[in-house]
């Protein structure tokens, strides 16, 4: 049996496990009612922490980090109105099923939870934690803190992964507890698909002439599996968080143009669709309006997903990879497909990337470059909701693999540039490049000091018309060009990045947009390039939102 360590405080424990099961950064913002856990990372000196500007930009890098390391990502927030901050963030973190672990605080024990009045007391503290959440813990006393962090951070690595929040009240923080040897590394709980659903699946496969299968964020783990289906005679679609599952170039992928008139028809000439791992969300289905070939089989580690969007004809409930892996041992090396329908993908990939680029008009060449960058360089590329991502970000430039695309996915304005800097700690040795648009930009714009601080290797892509874009296009489609409250008071951006040391270039001709990105991509630390659209015109086909119903948040 092990001895155990001299007593030492919670709050070095709370360190000292982080350390052992591999965390090396934590996010987040520095508080009286947290300082005994971020004092021990200090001293301790195993950790890297990241000092945000607030709690909200403090969670976006955590998330981003898990997404783009695959692993876990940890912010600690202090209690009251900071986990507040940081909960609209974690409802991003939620939407996406990241594995974020929030280490958050709570009053002295004698007072929490009574409504004292105490500084920084929130009663319902821990009912809205539990609603961003996808568990939530409290270590009541010092003795339960190394089972419930290991219990904290299994739940958020476990499939259906997500974030999970713990709260640490002040006192036992300080608490003197033994801390064995030996730390127990999280559990990653899997579900394991039913063998005679598969064998049912296999049939049904080898009955089809033109399968499909549809790829979410689910399926990220699922690669080499999802790949080798569509080499044996699948085609592929993916969901915007499911890019590059099969390689954004193979020829039988349509990528992420889901939504196109192309993408229907060939849904139309289908046979069978297996989903694996999405949602289904409303604004990549016309709000679940789309039609999909019958049947469908659905492959999901969330029970409760299961036909919930659409009707399917077989629900898989396991974990993606192990379902297609079981999948492939059942089936031959080669399917009895229509080859004529692989060539209709391969035209309806061409078809819907020449009409995007139609409607860029001058932006065309910009997401072209950003295109062969961002791919050849397998460069983490992270968008905020602007207009830029809605037309071309989340389909046209090209991920070299999927745990390099992190985006809003619910559809929350001003998580880019955080995002970016947790991306940047997560792939230190490239550049992440950043699409942001100027509305969203001011709502975390203190994180660029963030940013340069930490001289984080990351280029700001600002996509800047002074105005909330997309909803001034809904104005004019929808009311009668009223433009009101869209319209920004805009910072000028190049004495913000002259006050905190940022590397700075404005793009007025886009003509000169590639030698400046170029140049940034040459570059140490980060850059922002302001690409002034009032100088350059605007896209040749206004985007004006998701289908109507689906467009809560689209700014």
């Amino acid at each position: 049996m092990s001895q155990p360590l001299a007593e030492e405080a919670v709050g070095d424990a709370v360190a000292r496990y982080l350390a052992e099961i591999g965390v090396t950064h934590v996010f987040g913002v520095i508080s009286i009612h947290n300082m005994p856990i971020l004092d021990a990372i200090f001293r301790q000196g195993r950790i890297t922490f990241v000092p945000a500007r607030g709690e909200a930009g403090a969670m976006n890098m955590a998330d981003a980090y898990a997404r783009v390391s695959r692993s876990l990502g940890v912010v600690v927030t202090s209690t009251g109105t900071a986990a507040g901050n940081a909960a609209g963030s974690q409802v991003e973190a939620l939407t996406a099923g990241s594995p974020v672990l929030h280490i958050t605080s709570q009053l002295d024990t004698i007072y929490m939870d009574r409504d004292r009045a105490a500084i920084h007391d929130v009663p319902k503290q821990p009912d809205m934690l539990k609603g961003v959440s996808k568990a939530y813990f409290r270590i009541w006393d010092g003795r339960g803190c190394i089972p419930t962090l290991q219990a904290a951070a299994s739940a958020a690595l476990s499939a259906p992964s997500g974030p999970v929040s713990l709260e640490i009240p002040i006192d036992v923080q300080r608490h003197k507890v033994s801390i064995p040897s030996v730390f127990p590394a999280p559990a990653r709980a899997v579900v394991t698909p039913d063998a005679a659903q598969l064998d049912e699946l296999a049939r049904l496969v080898q009955q089809a002439r033109r399968p499909v299968i549809l790829l979410g964020g689910g399926s990220r783990a699922a690669s080499a599996a999802a790949t080798e289906l569509v080499e044996r005679g699948f085609c592929a679609v993916t969901s915007a968080n499911g890019r590059a599952v099969v390689p954004e170039d193979h020829p039988r992928s349509l990528g992420a143009y889901n939504m196109t008139p192309e993408t229907q028809k060939l849904y139309d000439d289908a046979d069978l669709l297996i989903i694996v791992g999405s949602r289904l969300r409303g604004n990549e289905t016309r709000n679940n309006e789309m039609r999909f070939p019958r049947p469908v089989i659905q492959i999901d580690a969330d029970a409760s997903q299961g036909g919930r969007n659409f009707p399917v004809e077989m629900f898989i409930h396991g974990d993606a990879r192990l379902a297609l892996d079981g999948l492939l041992a059942r089936l031959p090396a080669r399917l009895k497909t229509d080859s004529s329908f692989a060539s209709d993908f391969v035209e309806g990939r061409r078809q819907a990337e020449a009409n995007l680029e139609k409607g860029l008009g001058p932006y065309e060449t910009l997401a072209r470059h950003l295109s062969q960058r961002v791919h050849g360089g397998a460069l983490p590329w992270v968008r905020d909701v602007t207009v830029g991502n809605s037309t071309f970000g989340n389909r046209y430039v090209r991920l070299a693999a999927p745990h390099l695309g992190v985006h809003a996915l619910g559809g929350g304005i001003g998580q880019g540039i955080a995002m970016a800097i947790g991306a940047a700690f997560a792939a230190p040795d490239v550049k992440t490049v950043s699409l942001l648009g100027d509305g969203g930009a001011q709502l975390n714009i203190g994180e660029l000091a963030t940013a340069v601080e930490n001289k984080c290797p990351i280029i700001f892509v600002m996509m800047n018309d002074k105005a909330y874009g997309v909803i001034r296009n809904i104005q004019d489609a929808q009311y009668q060009s009223r433009r009101v409250y869209s319209k920004l008071l805009t910072p000028d951006f190049g004495l913000v990045a002259a006050s905190i040391g940022l590397r700075y270039e404005r793009v007025t001709d886009i003509n000169a947009f590639a030698k400046s990105f170029d140049s940034a991509l040459a570059a140490e630390g980060p850059t922002l390039i302001d690409v002034d659209m009032t100088s350059i015109g605007p896209y040749a086909t206004a985007f004006g939102g998701p289908p109507a119903g689906a467009a809560g948040g689209a700014k």
